[in-house]
């Protein structure tokens, strides 16, 4: 019983460790996992790191071809578009649930995140994204909804691959004051307990956020991709 204890936590700090490499850009989308260089690098042994291959796999952050060699998942404009269109379906209804079911200690949470909020754009990088999660969740928390919360924290793991993308976007470079002055609004809406208003802020926020110009740059990447060696010919 010890034994297979053991095993599984050594099991879930790879998971860990790994999910967070993927999902950071430490490893690159397409690369191909070395198993045994990996596991010597976060030194532990190759049976953890399978398993925790195994399961990343599951969650589609990790292929594995029939030789059992493995590669980090790509990136593609359809994936994006199915994570924002699953963001603007649930984090407004979050946002409306904070605002009916917050307490003084959410609202004091919700206040400190906005205080270390800065403008998401190639300037702030790593330290901005950081920020504007932290935010996020703080406000989605606020809903009291286990389940909602959970959904949402995997939602936005995978989300923060797209977004680091964004940043090297043209509109990467903007001051986006107006999506970091929104931040505010919708905290202020949520702590009123304004549901409906905070919801519509919230919604509108998504839409134009620098996330939501990913999907539209990686289709024009992907099509680049296809006409290329059409004009090559």
């Amino acid at each position: 019983m010890s034994t297979t204890n053991v095993f599984s936590s050594k099991g879930s700090l790879a998971y860990s460790e790994l999910r967070q490499l993927i999902l950071s850009g430490g490893l690159a989308p397409g690369s191909r996992i070395s198993q045994y260089e990996l596991a010597d690098a976060m030194q532990m042994s190759i049976t953890p790191l399978r398993e925790a291959i195994r399961r990343l796999s599951s969650e589609g952050l990790i292929v594995m071809d029939t030789h059992r060699d493995s590669r980090v998942a790509d990136m593609s404009a359809s994936e994006a578009a199915e994570l924002l269109e699953v963001r603007l379906a649930l984090e407004p209804s979050a946002t409306a649930m904070a605002a009916r079911h917050r307490t003084t200690a959410d609202i004091g949470a919700m206040r400190e995140a906005a205080g270390k909020l800065l403008p998401v754009n190639r300037v702030w990088g790593e330290e901005a994204i950081t920020a504007h999660r932290e935010f996020h969740r703080a406000v989605y928390v606020a809903s009291h909804n286990s389940i909602m919360i959970k959904l949402l924290d995997d939602l936005w793991d995978k989300s923060d691959r797209y977004r680091r993308i964004g940043l090297e976007l043209p509109s990467g470079a903007e001051p986006r004051t107006i999506d970091l002055n929104q931040h505010h609004q919708i905290l202020e809406l949520v702590a009123a307990g304004d549901g409906p208003g905070a919801a519509a802020l919230a919604r509108t926020h998504i839409a134009d956020s620098l996330t939501a110009s990913v999907t539209g740059a990686l289709e024009e990447r992907e099509k680049a991709e296809l006409e290329a060696p059409a004009s090559a010919d």
